[in-house]
């Protein structure tokens, strides 16, 4: 379909969430999807080039997830640590999985972009005499380079800093926002997005926004699970939507358990409180009810091994002691360091009845952090020309099998301010390629002032009987169970298969429902987040499956060693338009150059 000036109509993929036409649309050069470290900092740098940007957020500008990031973002950046020594503690905290070029990147990147998040008005904690910036320790790092804020507030700040420029800059914003699916060209080309806004938001009801480029920056998954440090917003919606515009995501087996999250009973969903491995850091221990720290003798750091090794240890005693949770003893920081030092953590724990200044706080891991998501170069693109993707949603190949404590927001950082260098040079680039092109047209995507103006439709529609069913808002619930039960911290072939068998039934009772009486869930929020997190279940009990194999933050009991000959390589995953599944290996540790990816299946878990 074209429109009557010639320009290909933005299209959405076959794949697409049952919507309604967007009923109003609005042009920019750029659309960020996410408010946290890695959307803000990309705006912040297209919009200080000149670009129009918009950025759109499913909640407020601030309730992302890097706010409720305690510990801190790690950095060289104190006497003695070199960005060599960092590199080496997330080489080994990856599991032989890190893209070696993208630690370098991270490592010798980092400390510049974080004196420059300075510049932008974030206020670390400091030395009052002498104004240096205070450092402490998390696990897997030998050296004190976690920068802190308002001692365990530091994602607070962050965000606080950004949200402040934001506005400050004046960048157009969608609030209360879900983001749908990616538009594009005739060509293939990211041209936008469809997103509905929430009711507090500016515009009402499902709309687009046609951009050159589109920034995934979305943040995590971890609903996905019954327990999790996650917000609620955390539904995966970045990569679901990634996935049905046919690109690439990768690693997504790779899902990091928090080991010290406060345990609230047996009963406790949704979001838990974190207690910041920072804790541990300044020198609380892990012990059991008889007061054994069982961490000593497992690991050279005990307590400060990397999270996935803290994690087990947790498991493994839990097991052992017929215990559902252990406990983290920090009594004898006193009431003044848990004061000035933790202040956040302590009101949680008092909140809910504990007090860590007198007794010890009773932990267990939930589901923290993907470590995998949509696959990306070191400039942050994507298998799909145009769509960009950084932040937890991104897999950059930084984290390996397992993320280095502290490494995510400066990962967001980092190859944020290298997304819009990317974008800025392609906008230069494309400039001159038009001004020498005189007659023949531009040999770049389109401008805002040239794209489709915001009165033309935009597809899809609500689709036919015949296309992919939404999910009933209970769903949600049942993934949440299905998920924590088969593919949580403890893994095998029985529990993922086993899985893998419900989620295929959750969606057939829908498709059923949908051919038998021509109807659907009705679209909307709670639909639309129980279709997404229900296809990025099914990517990482595919990819958990198939790697047959203990490595990192991926248990498989019943493959308890780590083999390098079969699987120090990466798992690949793409969406066909019939909804099938192609999962795959690359060759080696080292990820391919990305490209448009195949549309053949060749597995369906």
């Amino acid at each position: 379909m074209t429109h009557p000036t010639g320009r290909p109509e933005a299209v959405a993929p076959a794949t697409a969430l049952r919507a309604a036409a967007p009923g109003w649309a609005t042009e920019a050069d750029v659309v960020v999807v996410g408010s946290g470290v890695a959307g803000l900092t990309v705006a912040l740098r297209c919009a200080a080039a000149g670009a129009r940007v918009t950025v759109v957020t499913k909640a407020r500008l601030d309730d992302g997830s890097t706010r409720w990031a305690q510990g801190g973002i790690a950095a060289a950046l104190g006497e003695g640590d070199t960005p060599e020594q960092h590199l080496d503690d997330t080489l080994v905290a990856g599991a032989g999985l890190c893209d070696e070029r993208a630690v370098r990147t991270l490592v010798t990147e980092g400390p510049a972009a974080v004196r420059r998040l300075i510049a932008t008005g974030a206020r670390f904690d400091a030395d009052d005499d002498t104004g240096e910036i205070l450092l402490t320790r998390e696990g897997g790092h030998h050296r004190r380079r976690i920068a802190h804020a308002g001692g365990d507030a530091t994602g607070a700040e962050i965000s606080r800093a950004l949200v402040e420029a934001v506005r400050e800059a004046g960048i157009d914003t969608v609030e209360n926002a879900l983001v749908l699916d990616l538009l594009k060209d005739g060509s293939g080309r990211a041209a936008g997005v469809t997103l509905h806004v929430m009711g507090e938001g500016r515009r009402d009801g499902v709309g687009a926004v046609r951009a050159g480029a589109v920034v995934l920056a979305t943040g995590g998954m971890g609903q996905i699970f019954s327990a999790t440090t996650n917000p609620a917003v955390s539904t995966g919606d970045g990569v679901a939507l990634a996935l049905r515009a046919g690109a690439e995501v990768s690693d997504l087996e790779f899902v990091q358990f928090h080991p010290t999250v406060l345990w609230l009973g047996p009963e406790a969903e949704g979001q838990q409180p974190l207690v910041s491995e920072a804790v541990r850091g300044e020198g609380a221990h892990l012990v059991d009810a008889d007061g054994v720290r069982f961490m000593q003798g497992q690991h050279e750091l005990a307590e400060l091994a990397p999270r996935d090794i803290v994690a087990k240890g947790i498991t493994r005693r839990m097991q052992e002691r017929g215990a559902e949770h252990m406990y983290l003893d920090a009594r004898h920081f006193g009431a003044r360091m848990w004061e000035r030092r933790f202040p956040t953590i302590l009101a949680a724990c008092r909140a809910h009845g504990i007090d860590p200044v007198t007794e010890p706080i009773p932990v267990a891991p939930a589901a923290h952090y993907a470590s995998g998501g949509v696959r990306t170069d070191l400039h942050g693109r994507t298998t799909v020309p145009g769509l960009y993707a950084c932040g937890e949603v991104a897999c950059t190949g930084v984290h390996g099998a397992n993320r280095l404590a502290s490494n995510s927001l400066l990962e967001g950082l980092v190859f944020a301010e290298r997304i819009a260098e990317d974008i800025i040079a392609g906008a230069a680039g494309a400039a001159g390629a038009a001004g020498a092109a005189g007659a023949e047209g531009p040999a770049r995507p389109a401008t805002a002032a040239e794209r489709p103006g915001p009165h033309e439709r935009t597809e899809p529609d609500e689709g036919a009987p015949g296309g992919a069913p939404l999910l009933a808002s209970e769903a949600r619930y049942e993934i949440q169970h299905i998920m924590t039960h088969g593919a949580g911290v403890l893994r095998s072939a029985e529990s993922l298969a086993r899985a893998a068998d419900r989620l295929e039934r959750v969606h057939d009772e829908a498709a059923a429902q949908l051919r038998r009486d021509g109807k659907t869930a009705e679209p909307g929020v709670e639909t639309w987040e129980a279709t997404n997190l229900h296809l990025v279940a099914r990517v990482l009990v595919a990819a958990a499956l198939r790697r047959e194999e203990t490595r990192g933050c991926h248990w498989r009991e019943d493959r308890p060693a780590r083999d390098d000959a079969a699987w120090r390589r990466h798992l690949l995953v793409t969406l066909g338009p019939d909804g099938a599944l192609d999962v795959r290996s690359t060759d080696s540790e080292a990820f391919p150059p990305p490209t448009t990816p195949r549309t053949e299946t060749e597995s369906r878990p």
